[in-house]
């Protein structure tokens, strides 16, 4: 079996497959002050509830934007568990040629994002991925990686909205009934998820234009699902996008 493991500032998703579908998927609390034994008793135990044992285990493939976590994964399964891994990084082979001006500087989930959006959708393509940053990410027709938007993630701009205020509370991240917020939850909700709607609206369009006028726009990550069904500028939503691209990329350094 193949793990596939998406590390990110908040959030680490794995997904085990079987090699013909997706048998497990977890999401578990970035630690990054975790030791390589303190992560395998937790991956242990995640596989343990649903009966499952990580001897099946037989290659491992990561992204991951904590680069502490790199070196302290690699450790648990290489040296620890004795299962071939793969680093997305130098000398890993992802098919997905980066066009910009700082290729090293391009996180890792977003060449797996890439490679799966060209692999599943074609190209010229955006993706969307809502994280903790949200990204948008352009993809030529080739499957080229041409460049990325970074904003703000809806989690962190409420967050320091509500931190950097007297009087305004949290909120959940929910859409209103209307824009015109009448008390100061429906306002907040209305700022945030609105508000994300006409940037993901905004740049959309203006990639797109860049791109030639075409593209297909893929959203994933955890708040694709609250934004997609706001907006008519998403076209996909594949929660499992960066899980997915990780599996094309470990089939591609066989």
């Amino acid at each position: 079996m193949l793990l596939c493991i998406d590390i990110g500032n908040t959030n680490i998703v794995l997904g085990l497959h079987d090699g013909a579908e997706w048998s497990a998927r977890w999401r578990v609390r970035t630690a990054r002050d975790n030791m390589p034994d303190e992560y395998e008793v937790l991956i242990r135990s995640l596989f343990s509830q649903r009966s499952l044992s990580i001897d099946a285990v037989e290659r491992v493939v990561i992204s991951s934007v904590v680069p502490r976590l790199k070196g302290v994964f690699r450790e648990m399964f290489d040296d620890g568990l004795g299962i071939t891994t793969i680093v997305l990084g130098p000398g890993a082979k992802t098919g997905v040629k980066i066009r910009t001006d700082n290729p090293v500087e391009v996180g890792a989930d977003l060449i797996a994002d890439a490679a799966a959006a060209h692999e599943l959708y074609g190209g010229p393509a955006v993706v969307v991925d809502f994280g903790t940053a949200t990204t948008f990410s352009a993809i030529s027709a080739a499957g080229e990686f041409l460049g990325v938007a970074i904003a703000p993630g809806v989690d962190v701009a409420a967050e320091a909205l509500t931190r950097n205020t007297a009087q305004l509370p949290q909120v959940g991240l929910t859409a209103p009934e209307k824009a015109i917020g009448t008390n100061t939850v429906h306002a907040l909700q209305s700022g945030l998820i609105f508000g994300y709607v006409g940037l993901v609206e905004g740049l959309v369009a203006r990639i797109r234009a860049e791109l030639g006028g075409a593209a297909t726009v893929i959203a994933t990550g955890g708040f694709s699902r609250v934004m997609a069904p706001l907006t008519s500028a998403i076209d996909h939503v594949d929660p499992d996008l960066t899980l997915e691209g990780l599996r094309v990329i470990a089939a591609r350094n066989r």
